[in-house]
């Protein structure tokens, strides 16, 4: 990847970043009804944690049955995530988020009601489908709407979102959980608490699809469907600027970036020699390593790592819970310091304290004794170990959780902007598969070896960081290069 400071070929670079203050509200208002797609994504994601146990005892599953019942929405995630970027070129940000919203309902309704496991796995790859789309169209629209002095800050909302719906799905975990005496007892209407789990999705996903409905059409989208004046009227909402000249720039300078003569197509990732462009196998292995460093087998197993070692089944979920409120803390760090500190710094301290603690936390479990369901960290260890992964949630939320998204939501030249980042998100949703349903089988033959490998994958992306990552700090959209 390319992110000059300087204006260069057709992509001028205007001093149209420092809206007024009244713009200023406005345009956050729209980014947070955009960015309630990421709550659903974070939500639907973790909401598997307090079920997990449930199901394996509910339905008989061994290892390998629960790691993909976990982990199935992933895959409808990656697909979701593959094609979002063509529905959000051809038929507006807006129109692809409340397809999302309309998959995640249905999803919620589905996986509640399902009466086996292979109907659970269908809903659940629905509502995967919901979040893949909302990965890529969310990040994508609070980019393009979003002033430069604004715009990491803003990005950051979609991740502060995502730790929210994590932190409300586990919370509302515990809360059913304790009031039906175990996720798998009878709570209301008959039904189990672990349905009622997923059922509370469908609330968020009607507000959501609500909400998008009032949201303004990026304009960068109608400009690339020759819709001018309808642009200006959006550049105008969210920039707050009164003189026209300056509109027309640009708009002009948008008009220049995006000029091409066929619409978007996957061959536009294609570099001269065939291969991939350089700024989208950044943008695939900034996705990877954000996965592979193990984060959501915090989020999606923890209750069930903790139960496992010891802990009741009452202390778990509190641990959890404890956990998702560490994490939006140092979210809401992050996006003060995205703008000021850049990206690249970040992700490069992120890297560092990720690898130090996953090798502490791999260290800790290789002094458990005992097995399987009576497998004990003795003495000082247990706390130890929980230091060590609440250390390394810290890490992760002030660097690699809000970054990465911002960085693929800015990091592509608008005319492959939506496209590029479909690809990243369908490897970030694969690899999020491949780690989370391994997990189950790594852990039952090693938790060190399961840890040590995380950190080495986190060793490994400090090194990619420093040596492939450019800043776009400040940046306008119309400056990025392929």
């Amino acid at each position: 990847m390319q992110a000059t400071g300087q204006a260069t070929g057709d992509a001028v670079a205007l001093p149209l970043d420092e809206p007024p203050r009244g713009t200023t509200a406005r345009v956050v208002t729209i980014v947070a009804a955009a960015a309630l797609g990421g709550f659903l994504f974070g939500f639907d994601t973790a909401v598997i944690n307090g079920a997990v146990d449930a199901l394996r005892q509910g339905f008989g599953l061994g290892a390998g049955w629960t790691g993909f019942a976990v982990s199935c929405a992933l895959l409808g995630s990656a697909l979701g995530a593959w094609y979002a970027g063509r529905l959000a070129d051809r038929y507006g940000r807006v129109r692809t988020m409340q397809v999302a919203a309309a998959l995640l309902a249905a999803s919620a309704l589905g996986a509640g009601l399902a009466h086996g496991v292979a109907t659970l796995v269908l809903w659940r790859v629905v509502g995967g489908l919901g979040v893949g789309v909302a990965s890529v169209v969310a990040p994508t629209y609070i980019a393009e709407v979003s002033p430069a002095r604004l715009r990491g800050r803003l990005g950051s909302m979609q991740q502060l979102a995502i730790v929210l719906g994590i932190f409300v799905a586990l919370l509302s975990d515990a809360w059913l959980a304790g009031a039906a005496g175990g996720a798998e007892h009878p709570l209301w209407l008959g039904l189990p608490a672990w349905r009622w789990m997923f059922l509370a999705m469908l609330l968020p996903a009607l507000v959501y699809g609500a909400l998008v409905l009032g949201v303004p059409e990026s304009p960068r989208h109608l400009v690339a469907k020759r819709r001018p004046g309808d642009a200006l009227r959006v550049l105008r909402q969210v920039l707050g600027l009164a003189d026209e000249d300056a509109l027309q720039r640009k708009l002009s300078e948008i008009e220049q970036s995006l000029r091409r003569e066929h619409a978007p197509r996957w061959r536009d990732l294609l570099g001269t020699r065939g291969g991939l462009l350089p700024v989208v196998w950044v943008g695939i292995a900034l996705s990877v390593f954000q996965q592979f460093v193990g984060i959501n087998v915090i989020f999606y197993y923890s209750s069930t790592l903790w139960h496992s070692v010891g802990f009741s089944e009452a202390d778990a979920f509190a641990i959890t819970v404890a956990t998702s409120v560490i994490n939006v803390a140092v979210t809401l760090v992050a996006i003060a310091l995205v703008d000021r500190v850049g990206r690249k710094p970040l992700l490069v301290v992120g890297s560092a304290g990720m690898a130090a603690t996953l090798a502490l936390m791999a260290w800790c479990f290789a002094q458990a004794s005992g097995s399987g369901a009576a497998l004990v960290l003795p003495g000082a260890w247990g706390p130890l170990a929980l230091v060590a992964a609440n250390a390394y949630v810290i890490f992760f939320g002030l660097s690699w959780g809000p970054v990465v998204w911002v960085l693929l939501g800015e990091m592509f030249p608008n005319r492959i902007r939506a496209m590029a980042l479909a690809v990243a998100a369908a490897a970030q949703w694969l690899a999020n598969f491949a780690i989370t349903s391994s997990f189950p089988a790594m852990a039952g033959l090693s938790l060190p070896f399961a840890y040590g490998v995380y950190a080495a994958f986190a060793l490994a992306s400090l090194l990619f960081v420093l040596r492939f990552v450019r800043e776009t700090r400040g940046l306008e959209l119309e400056q990025m290069r392929g």
